[in-house]
């Protein structure tokens, strides 16, 4: 399997995002073998992919470049948060488990219960229950405190838990091996979203 940081890789990707490389009458574009992970049973296809992109995971975890140079990506959402899941799950020991507490503004006859609400899944706002292992990465998704390296998108990694806060170290940046606490703040979504509530 190519290395992510091969320039084949780099340029090959960059002909697939431009349109220029081949594709079959349907759209689709055929991927080399050498990116690709041998299809397993449907049950185990994440778990092979987990393994190949994030290989002796425990034994790297506190290598700050290991966790920094490797993502899984999705299109989706929903698809997000299950890879996100079954990431944590490879991870060693204990797992702290926090939910949201969620509640709709607008809504004087209640109609909208916490129940429901805890089934949605907005852009932006993490999912209803989060689940972390010390040494799992996470991303900020709101602007904290952008001087002290808190901004949207900082990758960081779980140090340690407590009931209403994260201990955690910046990953990149200039404040890399800064280490913060990430309170429970309160979030709503955009004003773009789907939802008119």
């Amino acid at each position: 399997m190519r290395a992510k940081s091969d320039p084949w890789f780099a340029e090959y990707l960059l002909r697939i995002g431009g349109g220029f490389e081949e594709d079959n009458a349907d759209g689709e574009i055929r991927l080399p073998d050498d990116i690709c992970i041998p299809q397993t049973r449907e049950d185990s296809d994440l778990d092979a992919l987990i393994d190949c992109i994030f290989l002796a995971l425990n034994a790297n975890m506190s290598n700050k470049s290991y966790i920094t140079s490797r993502a899984i990506l999705s299109m989706r959402n929903d698809w997000v948060n299950m890879i996100n899941m079954k990431m944590v799950s490879h991870f060693q020991g204990d797992e702290m488990v926090y939910h949201s507490f969620d509640s709709a503004v607008d809504d004087p006859h209640n109609y909208y219960t916490s129940e429901f609400l805890n089934t949605l899944t907005p852009n932006g706002l993490p999912p209803h229950v989060l689940k972390l292992k010390i040494g799992s990465p996470i991303i900020l998704l709101r602007n904290i405190n952008p001087a002290g390296g808190l901004s949207n998108g900082t990758r960081l990694v779980v140090r340690g838990f407590q009931r209403n806060t994260i201990n955690a170290e910046i990953m990149v940046g200039d404040h890399a091996g800064k280490r913060i606490f990430l309170p429970r703040i309160p979030l709503c979504p955009s004003n773009d979203e789907m939802f008119s509530f």
